[in-house]
């Protein structure tokens, strides 16, 4: 069975990841330090526009049970998305597709996919947990 390669993350290394991405929008090839699948726990995305400004701005909002999936494997371009279940998480970084895309397309089936990542699934749940536990003695 495949281990995924996804990292669990805090909001100050997923703000500092939004912040490069920003900052580098404007150039042709954007170089982005930390090519990857990143997950991080209990936050979700809200875009607004703020005062009169036509710009969306992200932010990154506490929300307890949701996850931001962000994708930026080939280096130039940081994808980021809602989730509100880690599995579906993993199952988009590892394929791409949402669970809507796969009432459509026949090779991928989320259940099936589900079933078949199960443990994997379940270490990632263990190292989120433990984490969470450490953070709660921490304080």
């Amino acid at each position: 069975m495949a281990k995924f390669d996804v990292h669990i993350i805090d909001h100050p290394t997923a703000k500092e990841m939004l912040v490069e991405f920003k900052s580098q929008r404007q150039d042709n090839v954007p170089i982005l330090e930390k090519p990857g699948h990143y997950i991080l726990p209990d936050y979700k995305l809200t875009r607004q526009r703020k005062a009169l400004k036509i710009r969306k701005h992200t932010y990154l909002t506490k929300k307890f049970r949701s996850y931001v999936a962000l994708d930026s494997a080939n280096g130039h371009t940081l994808w980021m998305r809602n989730f509100g279940s880690l599995s579906e998480a993993i199952f988009w970084l590892e394929t791409g597709m949402k669970i809507g895309d796969t009432d459509t397309d026949v090779r991928y089936s989320f259940k099936e996919w589900q079933e078949k990542h199960f443990e994997d699934i379940e270490k990632l749940k263990d190292q989120l947990r433990a984490k969470t536990k450490a953070r709660q003695e921490n304080k």
